[in-house]
């Protein structure tokens, strides 16, 4: 499930593309491209759960493999294979949102067999892997284990893994981040985890909102953001900043329920992922000057902070 954080990272990238295209959209464009950007998300995070789930079964494939051969070793009779029943595999497998959503997006013809094959080799070679098979019986804490080592050790920081994915995903730099921590909250409640819900009403509200706020203020949000730029050369500003302190400025102005400081705080990390080495120093810097001003005008009206759900 998107977190809000995600969600206005979603909001971001939306907006940029918006900007590249200078700001000619037909009506319902900009909502239509927020839409496709978080299927995106859900489109990456459903083909890493589904290749994690063929490493682990390719066990089986290999145990049959080795088999078949003309003159099987006793080694070859004994292959193990009991990763391809690790019991958060089978709930990821039996989850029947996960089932309608490789079937929606195709992802069985996505996958790569040959380098499934290859990270399930590096697997089996892994200390990890042998520590695995040696315990006896199952349970949840090692079945997680073994797929956090795939996930983190044999997937992610693999250049032929992250090549492949590049090639299928050219949104992978930016929704990296929110994919993998999608995958660990996978990893801990597979059984119930919605692959068909991605963003809830409540935040998909969110994100329409504060999309549309920053394309219909945003002339309105700049009269309080270029007077702060006295000292800085406004050519030289990279984009994704101006639109992230946009975003801010709408979050203080016109959502009430979110308190200036996690705006503040909020704004300042995705510019310091997501844009230059000197930008959350930056954002930081022009959101705190807006917000004082803001409260010493009176135009900063919060409520309800408790029942937020930030």
């Amino acid at each position: 499930m998107l977190s809000r954080r995600n969600i206005r990272v979603k909001v971001m990238q939306t907006l940029y593309s918006i900007e590249s295209i200078n700001n000619e959209t037909r009506p319902g464009e900009a909502l239509q491209m927020l839409k496709q950007n978080i299927e995106q998300s859900r489109f990456l995070f459903t083909y890493l759960a589904y290749f994690i789930t063929e490493v682990a079964r390719f066990a089986e494939k290999d145990a049959v493999q080795k088999a078949q051969k003309h003159l099987p070793t006793h080694s070859d009779l004994k292959t193990d294979t009991k990763i391809a029943g690790n019991e958060i595999v089978w709930a990821i497998l039996n989850n029947t949102s996960f089932q309608k959503t490789i079937e929606y997006f195709k992802i069985k013809f996505l996958i790569d067999d040959e380098l499934v094959k290859r990270t399930y080799v590096k697997l089996i070679a892994s200390p990890e892997y042998k520590e695995y098979i040696e315990l006896k019986g199952r349970d949840k804490r090692s079945e997680k284990k073994i797929l956090e080592y795939i996930l983190d050790n044999l997937m992610l920081p693999e250049e032929n893994f992250i090549s492949d994915v590049e090639e299928k995903f050219i949104h992978w730099d930016d929704d990296a981040d929110t994919t993998i921590t999608l995958m660990n909250e996978l990893l801990q409640k597979p059984s119930s985890y919605n692959f068909q819900e991605m963003v809830t009403k409540e935040k998909m509200e969110f994100a329409t909102e504060l999309m549309e706020c920053v394309i219909d203020k945003k002339n309105y949000c700049l009269e309080f953001i270029k007077p702060k730029l006295k000292n800085w050369d406004v050519e030289r500003i990279a984009s994704l900043d101006m639109i992230l302190m946009q975003m801010g400025v709408c979050e203080f102005l016109f959502f009430d329920t979110i308190p200036p400081k996690v705006t503040i705080n909020e704004y300042i990390d995705l510019a310091k992922e997501y844009s230059t080495e000197q930008s959350g120093h930056f954002v930081n810097g022009i959101l705190d000057n807006i917000h004082k001003e803001l409260l010493a005008q009176n135009k900063i009206h919060k409520k309800n902070f408790k029942n937020s759900t930030l």
